[in-house]
């Protein structure tokens, strides 16, 4: 599965759910997806833009997570998944994954 496959499934997905109130971005290997849900609905964009937490991974470590193949704590405690800005934002994953 590559980046637009990801992309277009997680538009799938934020669709789903209330406006996360923040904007949210993926960094998986250099490639981008922004979350900007302060409006009405979330929308998402392969902008590299300001976000209030970013989330850097690789596709891989996406996919496994995406598959429960491994958990978001060990993720991070093994560094395969780096978060920078609001925590808070963040913890909103589990309505995405």
């Amino acid at each position: 599965m590559g980046i637009e496959e990801i992309r277009q499934a997680l538009a799938e997905k934020v669709k789903g759910i209330p406006p996360i109130g923040d904007k949210l971005k993926f960094d998986l290997d250099g490639q981008y997806m922004l979350i900007d849900g302060t409006g009405k609905e979330n929308i998402i964009t392969d902008e590299d833009g300001e976000a209030d937490c970013t989330v850097i991974m690789s596709v891989d470590t996406y996919l496994k997570l995406q598959r429960k193949e491994i958990k978001p704590m060990k993720a991070t405690l093994t560094r395969k998944l780096k978060v920078k800005g609001n925590l808070g934002v963040a913890k909103k994953l589990r309505q995405l994954m």
